[in-house]
């Protein structure tokens, strides 16, 4: 019997090889689509999953109340990390983790003949201890605890010395000004770890170089602990809930609290709402899951539809059975039976087309996917997978045909209820309400991430560009500026001690005149060089730039225009302000700029002069036209000035960019997955279309006997066919508007969702609707009416 049903099913199927194939590759697109979102979540959720110690490994955030609102983010006290190790009980291990050079900048390393730039951090003694990243040479106890020494990964250890081994003891120079001894090897840190370095210094030398790590009112490293196992992470949070203020006096105006976060969750859950923990990647990881199940559905829909529209050919078949003697529950299996079959051949080309795609797919996300076929618990997966989804695909078909009666069938044509036509509708609103749902988000992240990129940050950054600051053009800088200013292709030339789109520092301590003693205002800080407004071109509100015709301006500050708001007071230019215990004046207010996300609001800021600060960015504003030019030029002159160092440099709007390469994965990822959504229901319209046409075949033969003419039949098939299209955008609208404000939300500089971004999505969804349900349409209304009539 099981045989016969193989034979019967794959029959069907040769013979209707147009509706097999749609049927197969509807579902296979959708298996497929929905595997890579499965391999994709799977990966995101497994980030830092690989730690043994995961457990009991915790992040330690710091929530600031002060100026009227609340705060947190993970920047913390440089001590911090010993201090909680020495006095709290519960804390087995603790570690500092703070960049060695500025955030996306790297270090240049030197052995022997061969140069090689790296990014790496400063960890402390216990960092191989808590985290799991495995020594090749070296061990966990002794790795990060002399002075001047390193931890190396194995890719540097190979590339300067042949391999881990040769590397152990061996000695490296940094930046040309430290030489450091190797003590570890480290095996490539994995691609599924939030934290990526290349090496690892030590807290010791990090503390030696900062001196501001001293007091406890600054913040910038990053702080990690390990509790000792059964050690109770909720009591520990109270317990250290007003730690800093054993090392400082409590400010009622500024409030420190500290808190703790599981490390395995701080890459899913990074943002911060009103001091609290409040989503992160996980919102777009629960979207894409979300996505993954209904593009599943739509397809499993389109076999219902199709199969269903199919139905009439086999209906006789049905009878047949029934009438010598079938059960329902094996005509059930058999339909059932069936569509497995069928979803079986719809995974093998899914995970044909998956293997095809992951080469795209990781380039575009940025991921290192690839199909664990040696997983036993993969193919178990995917045999559920098959199993459920033949199941729900065949379900629909299978009772319904299985339902009917064989000799109602066997008398004439098949004919459908009211209940049976309305599911079947209902199913296509709800494919098309998904799709214009997703068509909706698509045109608005579309717009937002537009206009990220094309909003006056209150700076050009078109020919700008972005020059480390190491080596011998530490001293160098002066000469290197009045060098590249005569070349007439460099307009400006300044400096700065981080990058314009990103100062991150922030200090507490400053005073004005007629200042509210209970009043804490937290300020941004920057250390600039001459020409800084004149190379940025920032806008003056009132007074000037630092000038070198000035020698009072080494003592001497600029303001943003929400700083001088925040301070009050009126005609500033000229005041005296005290930013800890260095008073200067106030020789300029710059016009508010952005030098964070768009999801930040401006924040007050402070900027003062220092050409002597040891690293940083040099800023180059490049004529018009003449990047080429320029950009030759500087490489000749670092090359001059700097021979031991490679010249790297970065555009500005490439760095800006980085700010939003999340957006901008997901806006890719949302247009992709906008497009088969839609061709995936476009094919359950088609099968609405046929089953249409078919039922009503005798019809189309009288209203054409009796003189309608083929446009009209055109009209009034395609009509019937856009009814369920115009409710799912009743349906869609407000769902897509209630989820992408809820998303807008996170930014504080966006778009209005306008009343033309709801048309433009509905007008396209028509048009592709009309589209694919024209052919059947038109085929209709074309058919001769005397062999339509012609059915006994």
């Amino acid at each position: 019997m099981f045989s016969n049903y193989l034979k019967t099913a794959w029959r069907n199927i040769i013979r209707s090889k147009g509706f097999s194939v749609i049927n197969i590759m509807g579902l296979a697109l959708g298996l497929a689509c929905s595997l890579m979102i499965m391999l994709w979540v799977n990966d995101e959720k497994n980030v830092d999953a690989f730690h043994k110690n995961g457990k009991y490994l915790y992040q330690v955030y710091e929530r600031s109340y002060f100026d009227g609102k609340v705060d947190a983010g993970y920047p913390t006290q440089g001590l911090l990390a010993e201090e909680l190790k020495r006095t709290v009980p519960e804390v087995q291990y603790a570690s500092g983790f703070e960049y060695v050079a500025a955030p996306g900048s790297s270090s240049t390393f030197e052995a022997g003949e061969k140069i090689k730039k790296s990014t790496g951090m400063f960890a402390g003694e216990d960092f191989f201890k808590m985290f799991s990243y495995t020594l090749l040479q070296g061990n966990a106890t002794t790795a990060l605890t002399e002075p001047n020494s390193i931890a190396v990964s194995k890719n540097m250890a190979e590339y300067f010395f042949g391999n881990a081994s040769n590397a152990i003891n061996k000695i490296i120079r940094f930046d040309n000004k430290e030489d450091l001894k190797i003590t570890a090897v480290f095996d490539d840190v994995p691609a599924r770890s939030s934290q990526q370095f290349d090496f690892l210094r030590t807290w010791g030398d990090f503390v030696k170089q900062n001196d501001w790590v001293h007091n406890w009112g600054n913040t910038s490293p990053q702080t990690f602990i390990q509790l000792k196992p059964g050690a109770d992470a909720a009591k520990v949070q109270v317990k250290i809930k007003d730690f800093i203020y054993n090392y400082r006096e409590k400010d009622k105006s500024f409030i420190m609290e500290l808190a703790l976060q599981p490390f395995t969750e701080k890459y899913l859950h990074s943002n911060f709402k009103d001091g609290y923990l409040d989503g992160g990647r996980i919102e777009y990881v629960n979207l894409f899951s979300l996505i993954a199940v209904f593009v599943l559905l739509i397809a499993c829909i389109n076999f219902m539809n199709l199969a269903t529209a199919r139905s009439a050919k086999r209906a006789k078949e049905v009878g047949v059975r029934k009438v010598v003697g079938a059960l329902r529950s094996t005509l059930i299996a058999q339909f059932v039976g069936e569509a497995i079959m069928l979803t079986f051949i719809s995974v093998i080309i899914a995970l044909i087309l998956t293997a095809l795609s992951l080469p795209a797919f990781n380039q575009l996300t940025g991921k290192q996917l690839s199909l664990p076929f040696y997983q036993s618990s993969f193919w178990f997966i995917i045999l559920c997978l098959m199993v459920i989804t033949g199941f729900v695909a065949g379900s629909y078909p299978a009772l319904f045909l299985s339902s009917l009666k064989p000799v109602r069938v066997l008398k004439g044509s098949l004919k459908f209820n009211w209940s049976a036509t309305f599911f079947r509708k209902a199913l296509v609103v709800f494919q098309f309400a998904m799709s214009v749902f997703l068509v909706i988000a698509m045109i608005i992240v579309y717009k937002q991430l537009n206009y990220i990129q094309t909003k006056n940050l209150g700076y050009d950054r078109d020919n700008l560009v972005y020059i480390p600051i190491e080596g011998d053009l530490i001293k160098n800088y002066d000469l290197f500026k009045q060098n590249a200013l005569s070349n007439t292709a460099i307009v400006n030339v300044s400096k700065m001690r981080n990058s314009p789109t990103a100062i991150s520092h922030h200090i507490t301590g400053m005073s004005w005149p007629g200042k509210d003693p209970n009043l804490t205002v937290s300020f941004a800080d920057g250390v600039v060089g001459y020409d800084f407004v004149k190379t940025m071109n920032l806008q003056m509100q009132a007074g000037r730039d630092f000038s070198k015709d000035y020698g009072t301006d080494s003592v001497a500050y600029l303001l943003n225009e929400t700083a001088v708001h925040k301070i009050g007071l009126k005609d500033i230019v000229g005041k005296t302000i005290s930013w800890g215990n260095h008073e200067g004046k106030v020789i300029g207010v710059m016009k508010d700029f952005h030098f964070n996300s768009l999801h930040e609001n401006i924040e007050p800021l402070i900027m003062r002069l220092d050409e002597n600060w040891s690293w940083g960015t040099i800023l180059v504003r490049i004529k018009a036209g003449k990047t080429k030019e320029a950009i030759a030029q500087l490489q000749q002159l670092y090359k001059q000035l700097n021979p031991a160092f490679p010249f790297t440099y970065q555009f500005s709007d490439l760095e800006y960019a980085k700010l939003y390469e999340s957006e901008a994965v997901v806006s890719k990822l949302a247009n992709i997955f906008a497009f088969l959504v839609i061709f995936i229901s476009c094919l359950g319209l088609f099968g609405l279309a046929t089953f249409t046409a078919e039922q009503r075949t005798k019809e189309i033969g009288v209203r054409k006997v009796l003189g309608a003419s083929s446009s009209s039949i055109v009209k009034l098939l395609s009509l019937n066919f856009l009814k369920p299209v115009v409710l799912a955008f009743l349906l869609a609208f407000p769902a897509a508007w209630w989820a992408m404000s809820r998303w807008l939300q996170d930014y504080a500089y966006k778009i209005n969702i306008n009343w033309w971004m709801f048309a433009v999505a509905g007008l396209l969804t028509i048009s592709i609707a009309l589209i694919t349900v024209s052919y059947q349409s038109i085929k209709a209304a074309l058919i001769n009416p005397v062999k339509s009539l012609r059915t006994e």
